[in-house]
């Protein structure tokens, strides 16, 4: 009975997802304690050229406030920078002593590895001692881990001046399929949202002001992809 009242509810909230976001309640049982979610990642994640609540790990924490039943508070904690590669996320990490006790936490991160053409060796190394890195957060528990494809940069006003749009094309497919096997042979959660940053020539409204990274609409997007999932994780 309980199964089939998750799929309802899942098949409902995915249909009630748009592109600015969702807002339903969701059935996670009352409790004081809260729900503590960790974002890893680089400027996409910190949300480089928006507004200080309109990157994906705001948009995600203002969405699960919006959803949950209870009165849970949501905390979260960003380790990113601009121009982290997975060499430099993994210092930061490890020198940010970071607690094995978050309920959600997301890795997006591989761009800059691409963009200064690092060798796919350390990509392959690094991301997967990443990931690793995530699972031990969420108290070893790798169904509370997400990882989002690399946005492609290259259907931005940046790329398509650059005239490597191509090349980007094909090598974030390259880095993309690289995460995906990795996340599907560990039983991670793969989401894929460069799809969505592929439409930023046909709708520049998804391309933030610096004609580069992701806009507040595009990490809108990103959420809608993702509440339905975290719902169910934290359910």
């Amino acid at each position: 009975m309980k199964k089939n009242l998750l799929i309802i509810f899942t098949v409902g909230l995915i249909s009630s997802c748009s592109s600015s976001g969702v807002v339903v309640k969701a059935p996670i049982a009352p409790t004081d304690i809260s729900i503590d979610l960790l974002a890893l990642g680089d400027s996409y994640t910190v949300g480089e050229s928006v507004c200080d609540s309109c990157s994906f790990p705001e948009q995600l924490k203002d969405s699960l406030l919006a959803n949950i039943t209870s009165d849970r508070p949501v905390n979260l904690r960003v380790i990113a920078k601009s121009g982290y590669t997975t060499t430099k996320l993994k210092n930061a990490i490890a020198s940010a002593e970071i607690a094995n006790s978050y309920d959600i936490a997301t890795l997006m991160i591989g761009v800059n590895n691409q963009y200064q053409d690092k060798s796919l060796s350390i990509y392959k190394k690094e991301f997967s001692d990443l990931v690793q890195t995530a699972i031990r957060a969420t108290k070893g528990d790798k169904d509370k881990v997400i990882v989002l494809s690399i946005p492609d940069y290259g259907f931005t006003p940046y790329g398509q001046n650059s005239g490597n749009a191509k090349t980007i094309f094909k090598e974030l497919n390259v880095y993309n399929t690289i995460a995906e096997n990795y996340c599907e042979a560990q039983g991670v959660t793969f989401l894929n949202i460069t799809d969505i940053t592929r439409q930023g020539i046909q709708n520049p409204d998804l391309v933030a002001s610096d004609g580069l990274h992701p806009s507040k609409l595009a990490y809108a997007r990103f959420v809608a992809r993702m509440i339905p999932i975290v719902l169910q994780k934290l359910d």
